[in-house]
């Protein structure tokens, strides 16, 4: 019995009879080696859905970010909202430093506003059903398919989730009156909020280059950045108010919120300078081998996802 074993190496193609006696007996440990890196290069993609990258923009392993991430008093990961791969990297790493921190590990995230912090909290404590849960909590459209299982996960394990955002209609309320307006809220409401009045640098790229969006013309008032600010200084608040030392705080948020290590991560080390804080930061290209130039340096870690990445449902 004669064997055909047909493999390219170095875009050479070798063919080579074994008899059979012969290939189980002298050659028998090296022909098994050889057969076993043949079956996991063909296994190797050449197209991959994601390339990790470190701050300089070379190729990183998801390990030795998991690795930074194990002192970090707070994770700020970035996502793109209608991206699988984002959510998928979410649960994983959450999944990871839980492992690693146990109860020590607390998630908050952007999808969930202050004033909302009750019902998340019934719900972790099985006050109330799943049921009432989703129906009386204000829901993103993409809850189920990308947030329900980091909050699936922390309700089985028992951790804490804060619900870090500023209510949306106090967020309309900067935009038309500014910082002023806020003030003029009850203390109940204020509760929901950062203290008042909320520090603010107007020359921060995040917030100057608001604008001169395209597409929003003469809408564009000095407001219109605060307005964006309050929900990054309200996230800082209440990350800080749930973090202490010992404990990894992971939080949820689009890109936009941490990218240059500005907006939230502005707030929290404005607050706090000893903190560490690690970012993750997502973006797409059509070609991931090579994070392009001003992709890099906008995180201590940086997603990058094909182009052609199926999105997830907004609306």
């Amino acid at each position: 019995m004669t064997f055909l074993l047909h493999f390219k190496l170095q875009n050479t193609f070798f063919v080579v009879l074994h008899n059979a006696n012969k290939f189980f007996t002298m050659n028998k440990y090296i022909t098994v080696l050889i057969a076993l890196f043949f079956v996991f290069s063909a296994f190797k993609s050449d197209k991959p859905a994601y390339m990790l990258f470190d701050k300089n923009g070379k190729p990183e392993k998801y390990e030795k970010m998991l690795k930074q991430m194990e002192d970090a008093d707070v994770v700020l990961f970035g996502e793109l909202h209608d991206n699988p791969i984002s959510h998928w990297l979410q649960l994983e790493v959450t999944k990871d430093l839980y492992a690693q921190k146990g109860k020590n590990l607390v998630l908050g995230a952007e999808m969930f506003e202050s004033d909302n912090q009750v019902i998340m909290d019934e719900y972790l404590s099985g006050e109330i059903s799943q049921r009432n849960f989703e129906s009386e909590i204000r829901l993103w459209p993409n809850y189920k398919t990308d947030y329900k299982p980091l909050v699936e996960f922390a309700k089985d394990n028992g951790l804490y989730f804060v619900a870090t955002n500023v209510p949306r209609r106090y967020a309309s309320l900067v935009n038309s009156k500014g910082f002023e307006g806020l003030e003029e809220l009850s203390d109940e409401a204020k509760a929901f909020l950062p203290p008042l009045p909320p520090a603010y640098d107007s020359t921060l790229n995040c917030y100057a280059s608001m604008m001169h969006m395209e597409g929003m013309g003469s809408h564009v008032t000095p407001n219109f950045p605060k307005a964006q600010a309050i929900k990054d200084a309200t996230m800082a608040h209440f990350i800080l108010e749930n973090w202490e030392p010992g404990k990894t705080l992971l939080h949820y948020h689009g890109a936009y919120h941490s990218q240059n290590f500005e907006s939230i991560y502005w707030y929290l080390k404005h607050e706090n300078p000893n903190l560490n804080i690690v970012t993750i930061h997502s973006t797409m290209q059509k070609d991931v081998s090579e994070l392009k130039e001003e992709n890099t340096g906008l995180a201590d870690f940086t997603i990058c996802v094909d182009e052609d990445m199926t999105r997830t449902r907004q609306n």
